[in-house]
């Protein structure tokens, strides 16, 4: 008798140790799958309240009136401020135990050079661009520093919102709070394409304001919102690369703020300048030094360990 209820714990036992495993790999799945649900829920959480703090001051002045730019600096900053606590969130509930300011790139470790590599890689693919103005300006190149230096007041709205407002709370929010929600799921290749699609769609609202303002054909409208979001979807995705690669928000911030003052590059101005081969050559040779330098002036020996990548599922071969 005692030895049959020995063997029958024995296989009771040994029954058990082979269903655990797969009990806990099961668990840890389903935990994977509502992590990854959580953070683009999170995602898109941030992109509504971005987008919806901008209308939350009931007004009929046109979006660059002083007044309007500066209640919607105040409800952007307050989301932006409001980023690192989604992040968080969604941090203990994936049991991620890392520095909520690391994961989004606020960090002292490889600061300078994160400030001034990624900045420096955009200048050069805006190479024609900046030949163009200064051979558009009397005064050559110290007339183009000097007409710039308006743009140093604080105290013009418009400027404070595009150079400062903007690429600080859009870099955080879509960048530094979106990407470690986004990696563990995706994968830092994924990541960069997959965030960047909130970044843009982001930028639809702004065809209520097209059609209020501007009197603008829905059909306008709706071609100047795909190129916006082209453009908006392309540019997040260089500055998501930038993120992963350099695991600081200051680059991109950065480059963001100098991307706004540039604008588009004009080519078709260029085509029917007097210079022109002059001019194409220095589009040219923009382009191609930026892709010969994308990946060494944002190699990680620049900026130590990369703190994001450390939520990479394996393995880890793209941070």
């Amino acid at each position: 008798m005692f030895v049959c209820a020995s063997s029958h714990y024995s296989i009771k036992t040994l029954s058990s140790a082979m269903f655990e495993p797969e009990h806990a790999a099961v668990h840890q799945e389903d935990h994977a799958i509502s992590r990854c649900w959580v953070g683009v829920l999170n995602c898109l959480l941030l992109s509504c309240l971005y987008v919806g703090s901008l209308y939350i001051w009931r007004s009929s002045l046109p979006r660059d009136h002083p007044s309007v730019i500066k209640r919607r600096c105040v409800s952007v900053l307050l989301v932006s401020a409001l980023s690192p606590a989604v992040v968080k969130t969604w941090m203990h509930w994936s049991d991620v135990g890392a520095s909520v300011w690391e994961l989004m790139g606020i960090r002292l470790d490889g600061f300078v050079p994160a400030a001034v590599l990624p900045l420096l890689l955009t200048m050069v693919f805006y190479l024609g661009p900046l030949v163009h103005s200064v051979m558009e300006n009397p005064k050559g190149f110290t007339g183009e520093l000097q007409s710039a230096s308006w743009r140093l007041c604080v105290e013009d709205a418009v400027w404070l919102r595009n150079q400062v407002v903007a690429p600080v709370t859009e870099e955080l929010v879509f960048r530094g709070a979106m990407l470690p929600m986004l990696v563990p799921c995706t994968g830092p290749r994924a990541a960069v394409f997959l965030a960047p699609l909130f970044f843009g769609v982001a930028h639809f609202h702004h065809i209520i304001e097209q059609r209020r303002c501007e009197n603008l054909s829905s059909l306008c409208c709706f071609l100047f919102i795909g190129m916006q979001f082209l453009y908006t979807t392309v540019f997040g995705a260089y500055t998501a690369f930038i993120f992963m690669r350099t695991g600081h928000v200051v680059g991109p911030i950065l480059c963001h703020s100098f991307c706004n003052s540039q604008g588009l590059p004009d080519i078709s101005s260029a085509l029917k300048h007097p210079q022109r081969p002059a001019l194409l050559f220095s589009y040219l040779m923009g382009l191609l030094l930026f892709l010969v330098l994308l990946f060494p002036l944002t190699d990680s020996f620049f900026y130590g360990v990369i703190p994001i990548c450390s939520l990479a599922p394996p393995p880890v071969s793209a941070c």
